[in-house]
């Protein structure tokens, strides 16, 4: 059997844009419908998570922009919530109306884009989360296919992630790449203090010196010939330590803090590194100024976005079926202020909210008949949505 050899295993645009890039059973389900002349069966299709990942009580919804690139100019309508949104357990975060036919291929294609984006979005907006006013770097492209750097990286900045540091960042986002040295650097060099020097001498100004302190020696040690190999160059020291050299983790940092702190450095950041998740986090932030987060944001729990028909057109009327252990019927949300939502059939007026105020309609119609109609918001204002609602969540508790 031939088959077509590349560079590296990966779809084309083209392939997703055909359908190409699905399950079989969907090229079947086509033929299916063909040979039964149901090609023009209209149906609502609702794209909703019934269970989110362990201990999560919200997920960040994303991947809108190339969900809508795979559904434009096919004659169907599409409701979604907005990029950047906020969303709960059963609530609908996109609904495609049309002939199934029209989009049957796309299901795969559809799911995996919103799964991926959102579970990389959602996991980096609750590290953002405990991580407060301190910063999030996010450089895990290492534990990824480098054909999806730049999606992770857009799906990190969605999530609040404050920089990220893949170069293709700055070509297709707009958006320039942060970091400052490897190990191997120092590793090459043979000696830490030659090797910062060579790096003051070679980058541009305007990169931070921002020095790895736990290549060869103890951190303390290593941050004390850091101060005076820099001098007040120094801005910040980031310890990378590996578990299995970490002990008390939380200890070594105090004690480099301090080392910095007597010798009067105390503007100099400290950045930690190395597999931290929301518990250390959360355990380590009133001293640490940034956290480095790799493969946490990089390979997150998935949060498991599912498509079912929800709505069969027959006789001129919308028929609510769908399988056993959903709910039938296309449905919207309505948010209140707090995060207070109501989940309401398709056609059902919401109740006021309790301050009297009007509750505020989620779904957005953003496809018309294979037509874009509404403007898509830029890299920039959804990651000011979803800081925006993080600092909403400070005070609510689900």
């Amino acid at each position: 059997m031939k088959f077509l050899r590349r560079k590296f295993y990966i779809a084309t645009d083209e392939e997703i844009l055909n359908g190409e890039a699905t399950d079989v059973y969907f090229t079947r389900v086509e033929k299916i419908l063909e040979s039964a002349g149901l090609k023009d069966k209209k149906v609502r299709a609702e794209f909703h998570t019934y269970g989110l990942p362990k201990d999560y009580s919200w997920a960040i919804f994303a991947g809108l922009e190339e969900a809508l690139n795979v559904l434009e100019n096919h004659k169907v309508d599409v409701y979604a919530l907005p990029e950047g949104i906020l969303f709960r357990e059963r609530e609908p975060v996109m609904l495609i109306e049309g002939e199934y036919y029209d989009f049957a291929l796309y299901e795969s294609i559809i799911l995996g884009i919103l799964r991926h984006y959102t579970s990389i979005a959602t996991k980096t907006a609750r590290i953002k989360y405990a991580a407060g006013n301190k910063q999030v770097l996010f450089f895990g492209l290492r534990s990824l296919h480098p054909a999806l750097a730049p999606l992770a990286d857009r799906a990190a900045l969605i999530g609040g992630a404050d920089s990220v540091s893949g170069v293709l960042s700055k070509k297709y986002l707009g958006v320039e790449p942060s970091g400052t040295m490897p190990h191997s650097l120092m590793i090459i060099v043979g000696d830490q203090a030659k090797a910062w020097k060579l790096f003051d001498e070679n980058i541009d100004e305007s990169v931070p010196r921002i020095i790895l302190v736990d290549t060869f020696w103890d951190e303390r040690i290593e941050t004390e010939l850091a101060m005076k190999t820099l001098g007040k160059k120094l801005y910040g020291v980031r310890l990378d330590t590996p578990s299995s050299r970490r002990g008390n983790f939380r200890k070594i940092i105090e004690e480099v803090r301090w080392a910095l702190d007597l010798n009067g450095f105390k503007n100099v950041k400290i950045i930690a590194s190395g597999g931290l998740n929301e518990e250390d986090i959360n355990e380590l932030k009133d001293i640490v100024d940034a956290f480095g987060v790799g493969t946490s944001i990089a390979f997150p729990p998935s949060v498991d976005i599912s498509m079912d028909i929800v709505e069969v057109y027959e006789n001129g009327e919308w028929i609510p079926r769908t399988k056993r252990g959903k709910l039938p019927g296309a449905k919207k949300i309505y948010r209140c202020p707090g995060f207070k939502d109501q989940i309401l059939p398709w056609n059902k007026s919401p109740e006021k909210c309790e301050d009297g105020s009007e509750p505020k309609l989620l779904l957005k119609k953003y496809i018309e008949n294979g037509k874009l109609i509404e403007p898509l918001p830029d890299l920039k204002e959804i990651r000011k949505l979803v800081l925006s609602q993080l600092n909403e969540l400070a005070n609510i508790t689900f």
